[in-house]
């Protein structure tokens, strides 16, 4: 028993109170073993090799075939013998995993646990213990000093001591926490051998929260959440002022579906410039493609002939279908983004420039086009029947909504499941590294633009029927801001390479939400900004001091 207390155990305890389980199973695995030599284990060794000749170009074709025909016979019979094999090694696993079950926790893990917590205890009076004599020490020496240097020295040793101190007792609650996760974890270790590394939902469960209380700090975990817990305390605030202040509720279903409402077509633009940012770049643009979105999808779907001209000439689609313009429009306002976006991809690719100048120039270059052809005109409503069309209310409920979240699963798929996706991690990471390993970042960057583009084309034209029309090269203004700061808060680093969809997600409801918060309780859209602005400079403080921290 180490230091006289009982509920302590020493390593050669812990071992001896392991060994009847690592004995019982131990039998059971090694029967186990045998019966999948000939069977699953010749199964999957000879499915490897039939891989490997498959990808083999040294091989002519005729050699692959003959390989695998020697390898699909010698499959046949391990598969034979797994069959054979299954009902008996299946009895096997089931009375190892009940042995498991009834012993483990009781004869085993919880004698370490206790000793775990013990140890924790013993080891904080052990540090507690050490800092009283290391006072004790401290003042005894000061009471002998004098000179002013030789005292200034005793309390940077006592500083250093008592340093010392702490790390010694992190190191000790650390090699605590390691005993008591390699012992939780021996479990599934013993169970990954019996069954193949095949584990049900819940052990999987299981086995993920352990990691995670396993691997916190709460360091990190501020870092990470810290922004999300205070915009959501402030939040609750609002939902709780909201009705002493305006006699209304905040959080109704009306008003959460006119949040998700708002927030559907910037979800467009947030995922279109958050592949940017994840290439350390950004778009100033995207308000006037916004604009310029707005006014050609409601020139195309206007209601009547159209009331303003572009460059003198006045448009009129109304001998067309109705769904034929609506079609029409989503084309234009796709191909006018994706032909500026693509633009200034080209010139950040070819020639290094900064996404900043790029898009900056864009911006320029649209409003004022836009406004020279317009005349700074609005063009009015769009066709009645539009709207019903593209965005109908189904039982109150918007179905612009469902448009934003199939641009989330599509984007999602993109991000994580295509070679596109990976290359835009690689790129944003470290774009040397990634051009060495062959990925071609040219062609990376100006796809992350034209994907960008797309989405800011379909976000504009779902803006125009939720808005029904009024499009005006005004329109827009500021939602780069909007857009550039929901994928800031929601983790997309300007340091390129880090981001998640779900954050994006995220950032945009809570900017939406915050803002029309906000606007019930009557607060000055002009303090609104500051309000804004206080979260970006909080957010991007957060994600500096995680990249310090990860340097």
């Amino acid at each position: 028993m180490a230091n006289g207390n009982s509920a302590i155990l020493t390593a050669e305890q812990e071992m001896k109170l392991r060994q009847p389980i690592e004995d019982y199973v131990g039998k059971i695995q090694e029967k186990i073993d045998s019966l999948r030599a000939d069977g699953t284990d010749k199964v999957l060794s000879l499915q490897n090799h039939m891989d490997r000749v498959k990808k083999d170009r040294t091989l002519t074709s005729q050699e692959k075939e003959a390989e695998i025909a020697k390898d699909r016979a010698g499959l046949d019979q391990a598969k034979s013998v797994e069959s054979q094999n299954k009902d008996e090694i299946s009895k096997l696993i089931s009375d190892a995993e009940a042995y498991l079950t009834q012993h483990f926790d009781k004869e085993y893990y919880q004698p370490v646990k206790n000793s775990c917590d013990q140890e924790k205890i013993e080891a904080r009076e052990k540090y507690q213990r050490r800092i009283s004599e290391l006072a004790q020490e401290h003042q005894s020496a000061m009471s002998k000093l004098s000179d002013h240097q030789e005292i200034k020295d005793e309390k940077y040793v006592y500083k250093n001591r008592r340093f010392d101190a702490k790390m010694q007792l992190e190191k000790d609650l650390q090699q605590i926490k390691d005993r008591k996760h390699a012992a939780y974890t021996y479990k599934y270790h013993l169970i990954d051998l019996l069954r193949m590394s095949k584990f049900t939902f819940m052990e999987t469960r299981a086995q993920k929260w352990e990691n995670y209380k396993y691997t916190f700090n709460h360091r990190t975990f501020l870092l990470q959440n810290g922004l999300y817990i205070a915009i959501v305390l402030v939040f609750i605030a609002l939902c709780i002022i909201t009705p002493i202040v305006k006699n209304t509720p905040l959080l109704t279903y009306t008003n959460v579906l006119n949040i998700l409402q708002q927030a559907s077509p910037r979800m467009f633009l947030a995922l279109g410039v958050a592949g940017l940012i994840l290439l350390t770049g950004t778009d100033l643009s995207i308000g006037r493609m916004v604009g310029m979105g707005m006014t050609t999808a409601t020139i195309i779907m206007h209601q009547g002939v159209n009331t303003g001209s572009v460059f003198g000439h006045v448009f009129d689609f109304t001998g067309l279908p109705v769904g034929v313009r609506v079609v029409f429009a989503l084309f234009a306002c796709i191909f006018l983004c994706t032909f500026f976006t693509a633009i200034a991809g080209f010139f950040t690719a070819k020639f290094k420039m900064h996404p900043f100048i790029s898009t900056m120039a864009n911006m320029l270059v649209i409003y004022g086009l836009v406004t020279y052809a317009t005349k700074s005109v609005s063009f009015g409503a769009i066709e009645q029947s539009i709207p019903g069309m593209i965005i109908p209310k189904i039982n109150g409920f918007p179905t612009i909504i469902l448009w934003a979240a199939a641009a989330i699963a599509i984007v999602w798929f993109i991000w994580n499941k295509t070679t596109f996706g990976k290359n835009l991690y690689a790129v944003g990471g470290n774009p040397e590294a990634a051009s060495v390993s062959g990925i071609s970042v040219f062609r990376v960057t100006v796809g992350a633009f034209v994907l960008a583009g797309i989405l800011y084309g379909f976000g504009s034209w779902l803006e125009c029927a939720r808005m029904f029309g009024s499009g005006s090269a005004a329109y827009g203004q500021g939602w780069e801001m909007d857009a550039i700061a929901a994928c800031v808060v929601g983790g997309v680093s300007f340091t390129g390479g880090i981001g998640k969809i779900s954050g994006v997600v995220v950032g945009v409801f809570i900017f939406t939400a915050l803002t029309y918060s906000l606007t019930i309780l009557g607060i000055d859209t002009n303090l609104q900004f500051v309000f804004s602005g206080i979260i970006i400079l909080i957010a991007v403080t957060l994600d500096c001091l995680k990249y310090v921290q990860k340097k």
